[in-house]
């Protein structure tokens, strides 16, 4: 983007919460990635986590059976540790500058969900879950791998809703407690109603992009026609410093990074139990920083 078109963005962004950049991506760059896709679910031996939205299930991908395999809805996780073809989606000579734009520095992927149907998600705020270590360093990345249909389950949205003051739980903190999501519920619906905000749906054609605020409201409408996909694939991107700071290990690409890290564990397994208690280390090394 040139001069002008690049503040105009900036200026969208910091009204709206998102930027909307149709044929981002050319079909050659998009059908390699499903390529890929199709190669890793054919050959089915492959160590990645996927979550089962039908039955809410997380498992590895050969676990999947071929009766799901052949009906059920799924979530595949950070596709972009195993397949280039993701990765060059994420991080390139186009997105990055934009991105970096965004955060204040350069951006690093930290996770990638791939997905063939709409996920019908409640409506959420994604730094409740993936809370950034500096406020606002946190941005998110939706593309489309094929033209959506309106019975797909649209991408649904709330413009203007990242304006709205973070929710404190009742620890201070604004990640979130599983048993206080019902009040965040409750308040985030005060707050809409209170800005008069209104929520928009997002009918992507093949290749176009969609950024938002990791403070955005939003989430997956109906699928109103069973069996009809919405094939996409989305980034999450830390801050190279609130990475560093946490000690990931950084890989560089197309002047940003991705994190190398171990696939996502399976709740109840050995690997849960050591990342559940890392990740509590971590947690306190968070609060350290944080007050120093």
């Amino acid at each position: 983007m040139d001069g002008q078109q690049t503040s105009d963005a900036i200026a969208e962004w910091n009204t709206r919460g998102v930027l909307v950049l149709p044929k981002f991506y050319a079909d050659a760059e998009i059908d390699k990635v499903l390529a890929d896709y199709r190669a890793l679910w054919n050959d089915g031996r492959a160590r990645v986590t996927v979550d089962d939205m039908d039955i809410d299930r997380r498992m590895k991908l050969r676990d999947v059976s071929a009766d799901a395999r052949a009906s059920h809805r799924f979530k595949v996780n950070d596709l972009y540790l195993e397949q280039p073809s993701v990765r060059r989606l994420a991080l390139n000579d186009r997105l990055v500058p934009l991105l970096q734009r965004l955060l204040g520095e350069r951006p690093a992927v930290c996770n990638s969900l791939s997905l063939e149907y709409g996920t019908e998600q409640e409506d959420h705020v994604d730094s409740l879950f993936m809370t950034p270590r500096t406020p606002a360093h946190l941005v998110a990345v939706w593309v489309a791998l094929e033209d959506c249909s309106p019975e797909s389950g649209l991408l649904r949205y709330w413009p203007g809703s990242h304006r709205i003051e973070p929710y404190v739980f009742s620890n201070g903190q604004r990640h979130f407690i599983p048993e206080e999501l019902g009040a965040w519920q409750g308040w985030m619906r005060t707050q809409v109603q209170r800005h008069g905000l209104r929520s928009e749906l997002f009918q992507a054609r093949k290749g176009d992009v969609f950024v938002w605020n990791a403070q955005l409201l939003h989430g997956g409408s109906a699928i109103a026609e069973r069996g009809r996909t919405r094939r996409s694939v989305v980034f999450h991107y830390f801050s190279e410093s609130d990475c560093r700071a946490m000690g990931h290990r950084l890989v560089r690409e197309s002047d940003g990074f991705w994190i190398r890290r171990s696939h996502q564990p399976i709740p109840g397994s050995v690997n849960a139990r050591m990342r559940n208690r890392a990740g509590k280390i971590a947690r306190r090394m968070r609060d350290l920083f944080a007050r120093s």
